[in-house]
């Protein structure tokens, strides 16, 4: 069982899950919040639809996510335009100092992750991965047109 598909990707998620929350324990960031901020970090002033899709979080749970951010000033949401619609996602300079420290954990356990990996194995994985999310999210896609 510990060598399908399925049993891998779920157990090294909550391996590095774990590993994440242990090193931003001082942050106070919530499970989904580091990923928020990470999307943030080169898309400021995304709409929640489009952080919602890129972080595959539903948007009910992006609305809490994004409550917590802001109650600890790390976001400001605010409307563009005039368009009442669609609210605009923005990183405070806090939230901008935090992205750093995450962006700087991610790539330490990136680099943890490739231990013993040559440069075309961890690009072939990273093709393999991404092929894999674009198999689920075109089945997802298909469900939802149903």
């Amino acid at each position: 069982m510990d060598r399908t598909l399925h049993y891998l990707l779920m157990s090294d998620h909550l391996i590095l899950q774990r590993l994440l929350t242990n090193s931003i324990k001082d942050t106070e960031l919530t499970s989904g919040q580091p990923k928020v901020l990470d999307y943030l970090y080169s898309h400021d002033g995304a709409i929640q639809k489009d952080i919602a899709q890129s972080c595959c979080i539903e948007q009910a749970t992006l609305t809490s996510v994004l409550a917590g951010m802001e109650n600890k000033g790390l976001i400001k949401r605010r409307t563009m335009n005039d368009n009442r619609r669609n609210l605009y996602v923005f990183l405070t300079d806090k939230g901008k100092m935090l992205t750093q420290r995450v962006e700087q954990e991610f790539s330490e356990l990136e680099k943890l992750a490739f231990s013993g990996f040559n440069k075309q194995e961890q690009e072939l994985m990273i093709s393999f991965l991404s092929r894999i999310r674009d198999n689920f999210v075109h089945i997802k896609e298909e469900s939802n047109h149903e």
